[in-house]
């Protein structure tokens, strides 16, 4: 399938989107999300309503490769190339290992249970970051009285960066990992913007973008950054891109509105969407930044 790309503010996404064609490599999903590609050449991503992870090899059909998968929603790679795995139903972060067997590296912060883990990313240090909204749990099991981002240190200790965001969701790194970005989805729905200091605390927190809007579908969530340090970030009416002083460009409007996006392809110039039902893909002219454990930047 490929569709024309129509735009909202069109004169700035030129810089960014190589060709208008939109291309559909798979649909008849449920809710898409949490889309990964893996160095070997292939996509994996979720479907969260149906609790599956998917393998999407070009020019094939979808495989799942995990069922009964807690929720999984997004998903990364640890700097060994194992599959990390946000696990909202079951309030953990799981590691697959090579033998297929999922393990849990994050249950529990200070000795209460997590929220429910949405969006992670690695830094090249070796620590994970990941967003744990509370919003959708009932008060009575809630344990953490915030919803906030935490770190998963290289030696597998949990901590707490950020602890005042209404609703955290998709969150990434500049390309020199010195900012982390990270969604609201709620009430003030903008991208906020954070200072990491070498220990890989956070500080400096201030709003980089404004996503505010009258579309009737869509939020602030998934998020991806080019090499060039524009990001790319699902939301009203479809995916916002900003150049890196967080002014926007436009924004890509798909046949379904995409709730995350992922680079991929040899070149990284591939970008893949989860949209609702379906897997979109277009091509951009900057590469994405690689995810730490798939090869580097």
């Amino acid at each position: 399938m490929a569709d024309n790309l129509s735009t909202e503010s069109g004169t700035g996404l030129s810089q960014v989107v190589e060709s208008p064609t939109v291309k559909r490599p798979a649909t008849g999903f449920v809710f898409t999300e949490g889309p990964l590609w893996h160095p070997d050449g292939y996509l994996l991503f979720v479907d969260i309503r149906r609790s599956l992870i998917f393998r999407l090899v070009p020019d094939s059909q979808p495989e799942v490769i995990r069922e009964d998968s807690g929720g999984a929603n997004g998903l990364t790679f640890d700097l060994q190339g194992r599959l990390i795995m946000c696990e909202g139903d079951h309030r953990r972060v799981t590691r697959m290992e090579e033998d297929g067997k999922v393990m849990p590296i994050a249950e529990r912060w200070q000795g209460k249970r997590l929220n429910r883990p949405n969006d992670v990313v690695c830094r090249s240090d070796g620590s994970i970051y990941f967003t744990n909204p509370g919003g959708r749990i009932d008060p009575a099991d809630r344990e953490i009285s915030f919803s906030g981002v935490h770190r998963i240190t290289p030696n597998g200790r949990v901590t707490a960066v950020i602890r005042d965001m209404e609703y955290p969701n998709g969150l990434a790194f500049s390309p020199d990992e010195r900012i982390l970005y990270v969604a609201n989805s709620r009430q003030h729905m903008h991208i906020s913007a954070y200072d990491v200091k070498p220990d890989g605390t956070v500080t400096n927190g201030r709003v980089f973008a404004d996503m505010s809007s009258d579309e009737p579908e869509g939020v602030p969530d998934g998020m991806k950054v080019d090499t060039a340090g524009q990001v790319y970030c699902t939301g009203p009416g479809g995916c916002w891109v900003f150049d890196p002083s967080g002014n926007h460009l436009g924004t890509i409007r798909l046949p379904e509105v995409p709730a995350n996006c992922a680079w991929g392809g040899p070149d990284q110039r591939t970008l893949f969407f989860t949209a609702r039902t379906s897997i979109y893909s277009m091509r951009m002219k900057t590469p994405g930044t690689r995810v730490p454990g798939a090869g580097g930047n």
